[in-house]
């Protein structure tokens, strides 16, 4: 038995097309007809429909959830297809909402999908959550999770949070009233640049689905009102090791109230451990000073901090290959010597490893710190601003 009543009230008397489709659930304690029954009458909202959201919401489906909410703002991209499985080829440029409820559909027809074609934000979250009795996270930025944490807490329902990066993936519940949330465990958002995007730091293709289907898992669990929740533990998986482990998370008697659901300001990091607003520089504002430096105008080195097989894919003309291994081993003298010394705009992919490059080198630069700058949001930026037919990865 679980420690908590079941989430949802059982819906009508099943359907023979429902035994027949859900045989295999009506067999087992704690679940059963009446079980799946509050999974065909639960509302169930996944947030991002990628690495996460793309397990998930099959799963959800095939479990019988009755109503589930989709809510990404972003298309399918080639790249996404290595691990976000319910999207495929012929997908590739449409909008993720419209491709995962394709799938769903075709998955299960008896399943009702909404979708919502936005970014979830601190204006919309509390109108869409309170549609839903559950919600998955399945974020990709550490904005929007808060958002999430907090529009669930006004509205009472429990958040299922998971979170992937490399080859390590997280999961818990977090639910307001009944254990710890979100901002328990992680009380303010860390500096931008510190924790690297899936983009930055890779995925392993694989680990979506290993955290994924737990966080249905204790979706499932939660509806039902069967075995015990991760509330108040946060589930650790290291898939090189092969290894769980556990840790125990409690509220904070201490914090503050949630009474609106706000947006973290992005943090400046502290000296020396990244770059500050004044240090960045925009995609268009490159290209004119691409242009410039054409014209004779103006003198800088453009340095490509990434690695050799993401300039194959997308490089900015007239930059200087120089991985950031490299300049954080040996510093300045890592550059070519025409960029010692010189006025510099570093960039990598999506502008996490150009902060670290810069940080690495402003002891460099003293006192003409305005020397040194990067590119904010990468070549993903440059792409999408200045060559919007380039291909992303």
């Amino acid at each position: 038995m679980s420690p908590l009543p079941p989430l949802v009230e059982p819906g009508p008397e099943l359907t023979r097309a429902e035994l027949e489709r859900y045989a295999r659930h009506l067999t087992l304690p704690g679940i059963g007809p009446l079980g799946q029954r509050r999974l065909g009458n639960a509302r169930v909202l996944v947030v991002g429909a990628g690495g996460l959201g793309a397990p998930a919401l099959q799963y959800l489906a095939a479990a019988g959830v009755g109503t589930l909410g989709i809510v990404d703002d972003d298309v399918v991209a080639v790249s996404n297809l290595q691990r976000q499985v319910v999207h495929r080829t012929a997908d590739v440029g449409r909008p993720k909402t419209d491709s995962a409820a394709e799938a769903v559909t075709a998955l299960n027809p008896l399943v009702r999908v909404r979708t919502h074609p936005c970014r979830l934000s601190a204006d919309n979250a509390l109108q869409i959550l309170s549609q839903y009795d559950l919600v998955l996270d399945g974020a990709d930025n550490f904005a929007t999770r808060y958002v999430v944490s907090d529009a669930a807490a006004l509205t009472g329902i429990p958040c299922v949070w998971g979170s992937i990066l490399r080859f390590e993936g997280q999961v818990s519940v977090f639910w307001a009233g009944h254990g710890p949330t979100y901002r328990d465990l992680y009380p303010e958002a860390p500096p931008d640049g510190e924790a690297p995007s899936c983009a930055e730091g890779g995925v392993f293709g694989m680990l979506p689905a290993t955290v994924g289907a737990v966080m249905v898992t204790e979706a499932v669990k939660l509806i039902t009102g069967t075995g015990e929740p991760l509330l108040g533990r946060v589930l650790l998986h290291d898939a090189l090791a092969m290894t769980w482990r556990e840790m125990r998370l409690t509220p904070d008697p201490d914090a503050a109230p949630v009474t609106a659901v706000a947006e973290p300001e992005a943090v400046r990091p502290p000296p020396g451990g990244g770059a500050a607003p004044a240090e960045t520089v925009g995609a268009a504002e490159l290209a004119r000073l691409l242009e410039r430096r054409a014209r004779g105008e103006a003198a800088f080195v453009l340095v490509d901090v990434r690695e050799d097989w993401e300039r194959q894919l997308l490089a900015i003309p007239g930059a200087v290959p120089v991985p950031l291994q490299q300049l954080l081993d040996r510093g300045p003298d890592a550059l070519p010597p025409e960029a010692r010394g010189a006025d510099l705009v570093l960039h990598c992919k999506a502008g996490a490893r150009s902060a670290k490059a810069l940080a690495a080198l402003r002891p460099f630069y003293a006192g003409r710190e305005e020397r040194i700058r990067h590119l904010e949001g990468g070549v993903l930026s440059w792409a999408e601003q200045v060559e919007p037919d380039r291909p992303r990865y």
